[in-house]
């Protein structure tokens, strides 16, 4: 279909959308790459924590014994609401933000999913089931096992989740929800949930975002396909299908599709396949056959047209995938795309790429949207996060981590041995409704709502300062890597020495201690350097770009000055608006305006 066709569109399905449009503004974004895949043998998952409720800060949890017969309370992740208490591990791992120490890491997105699925006696919430299960297990595998049961031993209390789960060797996505609420002699019966879980085959990549992905999937095939006993045959009791086994989709029985989970959700997984593959999807078909076809063969379904137009689950990007492929991905606005959110009016007079909430509007009887990209305003955080299985665990696991809107916002690598979180990222330091001047969220928003005024002028310069550090950054790690395997080699030949702890018991001494003392300090000593860059960067945005007007600056960074003081700038330009804005107030007020 012609572009100019299906911007034309909009109109004869603006009857289609559902007044619930607004109900599937769930957030996060989440692309995952296999080592086949990626320039340096990792496996990457992404993550986008999106939520307008959501500080961003980076949680950390150290490895640690637990007495017998202790308890662990749990909390539901989005509210803070006590859900339950459940018995603790006798050992839990270290945990930094989505990854542990043994470089597993896990990210969701919501899907939501039948309603009548929910269980209102469940223990487990979705947040509670990522961050348990990075704390007890060591591989994918184990944590798709950890998951499925806590969930059915305590009940799932949240809606419809994708899983993108890795570790040093495979990467999985996983699709899963409850079975509803049914009590007999008080207790749930139908406690637990349906899933299944696909491995992502070496060398290609997958994407979700808020919408369940899997259809049908191999039933015999157990090395790269796993599935609960009875995940078709609940859906036969509950009369949603009546056919062949082989024929049964887990996402159109339980997250039926609807526009909104086209256009709000599954564009953004065809966006970031789309940039990834250069516009060309190359996938196995149901015969194991390689084809490639063209990403637009697939835009009527990314824009909430045509059901029958999905696109693949696994795609082959067009070229191995860097740390810095990935983390651009989710900067994305549609831009070059229909759905591009910088150019129609909506985007106003300086090619703003976001839209405040509420998801969609009315007028004249008509419900149009507002667009969804995998760029928002209301992330809360967002990671790169790279299990390498090429390093020791200590070494290995790394993630990169920033907060607020990745489009304006930087990353930072995070080891995940770190002693230590930075402070700019510290759990407690500020929240939603408390300002810190040292939190790297609060300077993020302030960097993103500054050039949301003049965008089209002011993130260009932003997105310089974040791509000179990422890139920086990732010669950086070279460096550290090389010195924490020469520091772990030493480690590793040296003697171990045995001491004994406060309570007189006797242990071995972490032979690493040196290693993780020099991933801690490049870990913070980079976060801080980075945040003190952010603080000065919202300076000078404030300054250069005041009232509309553009500064000149010397090639030192110095403001242009005029011939008589060096406290009046020179050069001053005014930019002015867009000529999509310009057309659309001459056509509106153009005989009031016009200069005669």
């Amino acid at each position: 279909m012609k572009k100019q066709a299906i911007i034309s569109a909009v109109c004869l399905f603006a009857a289609f959308i559902s007044l619930n449009f607004s109900n599937r503004a769930e957030a996060c974004s989440n692309v995952l790459v296999t080592k086949g895949a990626s320039v340096d043998g990792s496996n990457i998952i992404s993550y986008a924590a999106d939520s307008h409720q959501l500080y961003g800060e980076l949680y950390f949890h150290p490895a640690q014994r637990w007495e017998a017969g202790s308890m662990l309370r749990v909390n539901e992740w989005d509210t803070g609401k006590y859900l339950g208490d459940i018995p603790q591990a006798r050992y839990t791992y270290q945990t930094v933000g989505n990854m542990n120490e043994h470089q597993l890491i896990i990210a969701e997105t919501t899907y939501g999913g039948r309603h009548e699925l929910a269980d209102t006696t469940g223990i487990m919430d979705y947040g509670s089931l990522i961050y348990i299960a990075l704390q007890r297990a060591r591989t994918a595998r184990e944590a798709i096992e950890v998951i499925v049961d806590l969930a059915n031993t305590y009940g799932y209390y949240s809606g419809g989740e994708s899983f993108s789960i890795a570790d040093k060797d495979e990467v999985w996505v996983m699709d899963l929800i409850g079975k509803g609420t049914k009590i007999v002699n008080g207790v749930n019966v139908r406690k637990g949930i349906v899933w299944v879980a696909r491995r992502v085959p070496d060398g290609y990549i997958c994407a979700h975002a808020n919408q369940a992905r899997i259809s049908t999937f191999p039933l015999k095939d157990h090395k790269n396909c796993l599935y609960a006993p009875d995940v078709i045959s609940f859906a036969r009791e509950m009369g949603w299908f009546d056919g062949k086994d082989e024929e049964f989709s887990f996402c159109d029985t339980y997250a039926p599709l609807d526009f909104s989970g086209m256009r709000a959700c599954e564009s953004r997984a065809w966006s970031a396949f789309n940039i990834l593959c250069d516009g060309k999807f190359t996938f196995e078909d149901e015969n194991g056959k390689e084809i490639t076809t063209d990403s637009y063969d697939y835009i009527d379904y990314a824009m909430g047209y045509d059901k029958s137009k999905r696109f693949p689950l696994f795609v082959k990007p067009s070229r191995k995938l860097s740390i810095k492929d990935v983390a651009d991905v989710m900067r994305d606005h549609f831009e070059g795309t229909p759905m591009d959110m910088t150019t129609d009016i909506g985007a106003g007079g300086n090619a703003l790429p976001y839209r405040w909430r509420p998801m969609d509007f009315e007028y004249e009887g008509r419900t149009y949207v507002n667009e969804r990209a995998i760029a928002t305003q209301q992330t809360g955080f967002w990671f790169v996060a790279q299990s390498r299985g090429n390093f020791p665990d200590v070494v290995g696991g790394l993630i990169w981590f920033g907060t607020d809107d990745a489009a304006t916002s930087y990353l930072t690598p995070i080891y995940a041995s770190t002693d230590e979180v930075p402070e700019s990222f510290r759990v407690g330091n500020g929240n939603m409704i408390t300002y810190s001047p040292t939190s790297a969220f609060w300077m993020c928003n302030r960097v993103a709502n500054a050039c949301y005024r003049m965008y089209n002028i002011m993130a260009p310069r932003v997105r310089e300062e974040i791509d000179n550090w990422e890139n920086s950054q990732m010669e950086a790690v070279k460096e550290t890597d090389r010195q924490a395997m020469e520091l772990y080699a030493q480690a590793k030949e040296a003697p171990r020495k045995i001491v004994r702890r406060n309570d007189n018991a006797r242990h071995t001494e972490n032979p690493y201690t040196e290693v993780r003392k020099l991933l801690t300090d490049f870990s913070v000593n980079s976060a801080r350097t980075i945040f003190n860059k952010w603080t000065e960067l919202e300076t000078l945005l404030l300054v250069k770009y005041i009232d509309g007007n553009v500064k000149a600056q010397n090639s030192d960074g110095s403001f242009v000055t005029n011939e008589y003081t060096d406290h009046i700038p020179a050069g001053i330009t005014q930019p002015g608006y867009t000529d999509k804005w310009k057309e659309c107030v001459a056509k509106d007020n153009g005989k009031t305006l016009e200069s005669k």
